[in-house]
């Protein structure tokens, strides 16, 4: 079995996918996620019924995939994926007991989101990229702009269309995040006079029927794979010397946000978080920069050679 497609699943779990798909509206990336954990389990469980495989069987997969030097995380995230599968089976009543139930991915060492300095943030915005008759080096100034300004996430960016959701008069664009729920978030100037020099432009390239707000050379909605590559390129071009990826961007916004304002609530509300404690991974960062300008500006801070 290989990874390269649903077809090559388990018929339940291409049943599942299906309903995440078409009635629980999941993300296209939360889909494709999902087909590689899923993918992950056949091979797994292979030569084993998949109805068959026990609590035990489940340990030793975990057992296996960390031995392979897979990370807690990464883990973690499989038997989320699995323990769904095998709940939306079981209520069908294919199955009896759940049994990723009570299964835990082994601890491995939590790491803080990365984010950029408020200095880094602004270099890498204001470097100059490209040729000065380049259209499309518009198209990547508004979107690594608006990634900042309002703290989107790839998905988000990479779905918005022309239209109401663009609102430049009002200085807020809305967008659908995960589970489908839509918030509404502020965009600011610098976004806004990006987001209006593109949009000029944008005429000239896209294709008459095509929605997105951001297109490819060819004119169709650009894919989250080609913006990363360009964020990648243009934090490259601008000597930064830190490899930049879509959701720095959104942890640099957060970070910068809860300096100034310590407002975790408003964080958590901008950035579309169901719970209070993921936003509060902001908090250790906030910490990590108040730490350094403790130990760079007390007179305490350190102790005398």
């Amino acid at each position: 079995m290989t990874a390269s497609g649903a077809s090559e699943l388990p018929a339940p779990m291409q049943a599942w996918l299906a309903v995440l798909t078409h009635e629980q509206r999941a993300a296209p990336l939360t889909v494709s996620a999902y087909r590689r954990d899923l993918l992950q389990l056949a091979e797994l469980s292979r030569g084993r019924p998949l109805e068959a495989v026990s609590p035990h069987d489940i340990r030793r997969y975990v057992a296996r995939l960390h031995g392979q030097g897979l990370s807690g995380r990464t883990i973690a995230r499989q038997l989320s994926c699995w323990r769904g599968f095998f709940a939306w089976w079981a209520r069908t009543g294919a199955v009896g007991a759940n049994p990723v139930v009570g299964i835990r991915p082994p601890k491995s060492a939590k790491g803080l989101p990365q984010a950029l300095s408020p200095d880094q943030a602004v270099a890498l915005l204001d470097a100059p990229q490209g040729a000065a008759n380049d259209p499309f080096a518009l198209r990547d100034r508004a979107m690594f702009e608006l990634f900042y300004s309002s703290g989107l996430r790839l998905t988000e960016l990479a779905s918005l269309d022309i239209g109401p959701a663009l609102n430049l008069r009002d200085a807020e664009v809305t967008v659908t995040g995960k589970r489908s729920k839509a918030r509404t978030v502020p965009v600011g100037t610098q976004a806004r006079e990006a987001l209006a020099a593109w949009l000029q432009e944008r005429a000239r390239h896209a294709r008459a029927d095509e929605p997105a707000l951001f297109v490819n050379t060819r004119g169709a909605r650009i894919a989250p794979r080609s913006i990363q590559q360009r964020l990648a390129l243009w934090a490259q071009r601008s000597g930064l010397g830190v490899h930049v990826h879509p959701h720095m961007l959104r942890h640099s916004f957060a970070s910068h946000l809860l300096q100034s304002s310590g407002d975790l609530r408003a964080v958590q509300e901008l950035l579309g978080h169901e719970s209070i404690a993921t936003t509060q991974i902001y908090t250790h960062l906030d910490f990590q920069h108040l730490a350094k300008v403790y130990d760079a500006a007390h007179p305490r801070a350190k102790r005398k050679p």
